[in-house]
């Protein structure tokens, strides 16, 4: 443990990554809403105007994992934060829904590739022994995000506009923004070979194939969280746990914030096996006492069981795929982990808006637990009995025996 984590650039780093969060939350909590009452949308509209946004993430991620290698990480980031500025100020443009789907779609796109690229800046800062401890730090930017950006858009929405909004949501992105200079990742250049061989358009560049399972784990995982996120305030409503789904997201961020620091030390301690195999049983058991609650407790006790469950199965699935390959290929790794993590994002609400009419909400919680449950044999067979036994050899031989 004695390699430095706590650099200038690693601290720089997890604060951008904390801003463009927070950007992304101010917005995507008040756009249906904003589309709805200001725009005239239909609620299947706005439901739109808020998807869209991750179908411009995916594509941009994988056009990210070319052009990262051979345009540079710190250009990147640039890039991706300056374009994100401009697509905020456009939300004071917008006056008619088509150009909202425009603006959200263009506003994705810009998010995938600073996000691609902080993610692939950490990745290169951290030290290899202390992976797992440095990317569970870094990933604490979007619960702390969570717990933060909520609040303020419920405040500002009650005591101002939406233009007020829209304006913090440009503060916190020019911040972000002004804080790039401030970074230096001289140490993350490889040569010229390398550099060109990751600049050709091809599959290879566009999805690494090595991080593909441990990807679809997380696919899994992320589909059956966001009906949390999707369908938590309906259920609360039909089941009379209102006041108590309010307090839900506060109880996950805290015992997110608490615990992660330590997850992800064992990570590194340990190995991914020790934490993920618990972390997918407290998942499920997480998302069938959601699904089971009669009592505001048990919905809070939910609450906790997910925010460890889920927060430590993305600790580890992101550190399993930064061990997988070299540092020259971190840039793809990175798109391709986090465009599976989108596409279980966007489809979970669709999957979970099919079952509800069927099943109910009840049933539908209760196929997630059985999907989240389902995730223990997905990683035992697609990396989990491997990772066993490469478990007792150093961190860059087990990366070799990934291939």
């Amino acid at each position: 443990m004695g390699a430095k984590l706590w650099t200038r650039s690693y601290i720089i780093v997890t604060l951008i990554n904390f801003l463009i969060a927070l950007n992304f939350l101010f917005l995507i909590f008040m756009v249906s809403e904003y589309a709805m009452n200001i725009l005239g949308a239909s609620p299947g509209e706005a439901g739109f105007a808020a998807s869209i946004f991750i179908i411009g993430a995916v594509i941009a991620r994988l056009i990210t994992g070319i052009q990262i290698g051979r345009l540079g990480y710190k250009y990147m980031l640039w890039l991706g934060l300056l374009t994100g500025f401009a697509a905020t100020l456009a939300y004071f443009a917008v006056d008619r829904l088509a150009l909202l789907y425009i603006v959200r779609f263009f506003h994705g796109a810009t998010f995938g590739v600073a996000t691609t690229a902080a993610a692939t800046i950490v990745s290169g800062l951290v030290p290899d022994e202390r992976r797992g401890e440095g990317i569970g730090y870094f990933s604490l930017s979007q619960p702390l995000a969570t717990a933060v950006g909520p609040f303020l858009v419920i405040y500002l929405s009650r005591h101002g506009s939406y233009a007020i909004i829209f304006a913090f949501a440009a503060i916190v992105s020019g911040i972000a923004l002004l804080m790039v200079p401030f970074l230096s990742i001289r140490n993350l250049k490889y040569g010229a070979e390398k550099t060109k061989a990751m600049a050709r358009i091809n599959l290879a560049n566009l999805i690494e194939r090595k991080v593909v399972p441990v990807a679809f784990i997380c696919l899994l995982v992320f589909l059956c969280n966001s009906s949390i996120v999707s369908f938590l305030k309906v259920y609360a409503k039909e089941i009379g746990l209102v006041e108590a789904a309010g307090f839900f997201y506060v109880v996950y961020a805290a015992v997110v914030l608490i615990t992660r620091p330590f997850i992800g030390r064992l990570l590194d301690a340990k190995g991914e096996n020790v934490i993920m195999y618990p972390a997918i049983m407290l998942m499920a058991a997480g998302m069938f006492l959601v699904a089971r609650s009669d009592q505001g407790h048990m919905l809070l006790l939910a609450a906790v069981l997910l925010a460890v469950g889920v927060g430590s199965i993305q600790i580890s699935t992101q550190t399993i795929v930064v061990k997988m390959v070299p540092r020259h290929r971190l840039g793809v790794a990175n798109s391709s982990y986090l465009m599976f993590y989108d596409i279980g994002h966007g489809i979970g609400p669709v999957t979970a808006g099919f079952l509800i009419p069927h099943i109910g909400y009840r049933g539908m919680y209760s196929v997630m637990a059985l999907i989240s449950l389902s995730c223990i044999l997905f990683y035992y067979f697609l990396h989990g009995k491997k990772a066993a036994r490469l478990a007792h050899l150093p961190v860059e031989v087990q990366a070799r025996g990934e291939s």
